[in-house]
């Protein structure tokens, strides 16, 4: 019997016909769209956010297995000759593409679901009782409290939200965490954006738990000890905070204790503006940075000491290179819990602990499949990750080094070796640079026109002074030794305080920018990674060069959209406590105080760098203090009233081509538009554009829906 003729790709020949498998994408590199998936599903879960139905899960349930039975079949139909193999190699990529999506999708309404808990609906005053979990600062420089197993006078324990936080006035006593205590406060909602559009606070805090914020005037009264177990860790870690403060005096011990144990409750307003305005934010925020240094640091160390120590005879279970890589994961491990253990810290932990678990299973440590493993494992834990400035500037930086690390190793050796470390710091900073400043000035609206300098100035004292000495100052500090490494890290922080005064004191330091619309950073973070992972293996009129180009298309369509967005011609605060309007001065808001928060972000977002005084100042409004109004276009015009009777004296005025903005209920049976705060109350912050027909509104509600535990 004559052998069976073999096609080429090693298939039988079926049906007659040569069933080759032509060349298509490479195998190799595919995971690396596992995370790119996984994010588009979690993303397109944000959109619309919201506890998923019984429906809602059926239909993803039926997509998943619609894309899995494609996945499945697609081979089967290859291998019977009723496709070609690049239809099935298309077929199954697609198929697995949608089950990510789906699963993302999943991912997020699980994750949404999971942490559901009571939010508080209404106002509240009287006696609040919790237990302290966590010390922060707000931005006003207050101190404040988050408490759970909270209590709250006359609401069942079921309608009880499981966190609130409570900024204290001046000068209250700093309570033990796990501590329980009772204080008296006031209490309202999470506060929703302040136009649509607009960072949804309410959004964030539902992922942090918090059902209720608030403040304080009254002490704070302990109403029993401090609980032991893992308290008593949380309170050892503030012990040694408190310890670096007063062994560095100032802000260079507060920064100190920041970097080391998490706690920020030391740094001063002033001095985290400084670091805004200087790019050098990222420095007491702990991230990937301050992980992949401390690690890289006990890494190179402990290989350096145990290669000497195989100099001198003594064997090891495994290479020195691995038991170094334990060593950094075991410090990196216990800087988690050091540092407090923040959603940005498990990130920095989970991206390090991938890449000393490649070194033991002698992976390539930095590569951009363990930058996708990090990712997916990140992804899965908290999806709600994705949209944290943290996560997309940590990963575009990470990224955008591994791409750069070969070029440069093929022209480094060109250079003189004294000048290397140099332009690698040059480099380095350069391009992380310009890979997180798009997305920078997307969520702060601002960027830091000297963050280079500063970056260049201040992080590498970072890496080789004040983190090396934190860890050798808490290896000697059971001995009492720790004395030295302290002051040298005291000079580190010291001198990157000092760049941050510098850089931001320079004239035009930082510049103001115009909120991006909301696709503007999928559209850049989806094309950019898409451009990188197709444009690598593209061939001319291939699949992958078809993914480049569109890819490009989403980046320059992202940055179009950017430049020609137009601000909303009126702005209407969330419980009419102001109105903005757009004039060719910039933004006249109607009062030059009240609502100093909503203000605020109004200019921020405008590119405006005017304060509230100066802005209401701007000629647009005319009127009493308390009884405002401004032309519009088309013939129309804005009345603003508030303070006390507010609503009565409004009313008189409800006529044609008006609209009328209160502070209390307006009772008005004329044609006009009013938005009093009930009505407010159910569409949140508005914005307002002038057609010839009438206003067309725009309302946080249609664009970022609350999401409501069912």
């Amino acid at each position: 019997m004559l052998p069976q003729p073999v096609a080429l790709s090693g298939r039988p020949h079926l049906h007659g016909h040569a069933a080759r498998r032509p060349a298509a994408a490479p195998r190799a590199g595919l995971f690396v769209w596992v995370p790119v998936c996984l994010a588009a599903g979690i993303g397109l879960w944000f959109l619309r956010p919201a506890l998923l139905t019984a429906p809602q899960w059926a239909g993803l349930v039926v997509l998943a297995c619609i894309a899995g039975l494609v996945t499945l079949s697609a081979p089967r139909l290859a291998l019977r000759g009723r496709i070609g193999w690049a239809w099935a190699d298309g077929l199954r990529l697609a198929g697995l593409g949608l089950v990510l999506i789906a699963t993302g999708v999943a991912l997020a309404g699980a994750r949404a679901a999971w942490v559901a808990g009571p939010v508080l609906d209404w106002r509240y005053y009287g006696p609040v009782e919790g237990r302290v979990v966590h010390l922060d600062r707000s931005s006003r420089d207050l101190l404040r409290l988050t408490l759970d197993e909270v209590r709250l006078r006359d609401i069942p324990p079921d309608d009880v939200p499981r966190r609130v936080r409570l900024s204290l006035s001046v000068g209250q006593d700093v309570p033990p965490i796990g501590q329980r205590v009772m204080l008296t406060g006031h209490l309202g909602p999470p506060p929703g954006p302040a136009s649509p559009g607009s960072f949804d606070f309410r959004l964030n805090a539902w992922f942090q738990g918090l059902g209720a914020v608030g403040y304080s005037r009254s002490p704070v009264m302990a109403v029993a000890a401090p609980e032991g177990g893992a308290w008593h860790l949380h309170r050892t870690r503030m012990a040694l905070s408190q310890e670096i403060r007063e062994r560095i005096p100032g802000q260079p011990g507060a920064v100190a204790a920041a970097l080391m144990t998490g706690d920020r409750s030391g740094i001063d307003e002033a001095t985290t503006e400084l670091m805004r305005a200087s790019n050098l934010a990222h420095v007491i925020a702990i991230s990937g940075l301050h992980m992949g240094l401390l690690t890289g640091f006990v890494y190179g160390a402990l290989r350096l000491a145990l290669v000497l120590a195989q100099g001198l005879g003594a064997q090891w279970p495994l290479p020195a290179h691995k038991m170094a890589a334990l060593g950094a994961l075991v410090a990196a491990g216990a800087y988690l819990w050091l540092s407090g253990a923040s959603v940005a810290t498990q990130r920095a932990f989970v991206t390090v602990a991938v890449m000393l678990l490649a070194v033991l299973a002698d992976r390539r440590a930095i590569s951009l499949r363990t930058v996708a493993l990090a990712a997916t494992a990140i992804l899965i834990i908290s999806p709600e990750a994705l949209t944290s400035p943290g996560f997309q500037m940590s990963f575009a930086a990470t990224i955008a080094l591994i791409l750069t690390f070969d070029p440069w190793s093929r022209h480094a050796n060109r250079l003189p070796r004294w000048l290397r470390p140099v332009m690698m710091l040059l480099v380095s900073s350069l391009v992380a640079g310009l890979a997180t400043a798009p997305i920078g000035a997307a969520h702060f609206n601002r960027m830091s026109q000297y963050g280079l300098l500063a970056n260049m100035l201040a992080v590498p004292v970072m890496g080789t002074l004040v983190m090396p000495s934190g860890v050798i100052a808490l290896l000697l500090a059971p001995l009492g030794l720790e004395g030295v490494a302290l002051w040298v890290m005291g000079l580190g922080t010291a001198w990157m305080l000092a760049v941050a005064g510098f850089v931001a004191g320079l004239e035009g330091a930082v510049r103001a920018i115009p909120m991006a619309p909301g696709p503007v950073l999928p559209m850049l973070g989806f094309g950019a990674v898409g451009l990188i992972l197709c444009w690598r293996r593209s061939r001319p009129g291939g699949v992958l060069m078809i993914g480049s180009a569109l890819s490009a298309a989403l980046v320059i369509g992202g940055f179009g959209l950017w430049l020609t967005a137009k601000r909303p011609l009126i702005l209407i605060a969330p419980e009419g406590e102001a109105v903005g309007l757009m004039t060719p001065t910039g933004r006249a808001v109607s009062k030059p105080a009240g609502g100093a928060f909503v203000v605020s972000t109004w200019l921020v977002e405008d590119g405006d760098t005017a304060g509230q005084a100066a802005s209401a100042a701007r000629p647009a409004w005319s009127g009493d203090r308390r009884d405002r109004q401004a032309g519009l276009p088309h013939g129309w015009r804005i009345l603003h009233f508030t303070g006390k009777g507010a609503g009565a004296r409004a009313a008189p005025f409800c006529e044609p081509r008006t609209i009328i903005v209160a502070t209390e209920r307006v009772e008005a049976g004329g044609d006009c538009v009013i938005w009093d705060p009930p009505r407010l109350r159910r569409t949140g912050a508005l914005a307002v554009e002038m057609t010839a027909s009438g206003p067309v509104w725009r309302s946080v509600a249609q664009a970022q829906p609350a999401l409501r535990p069912r």
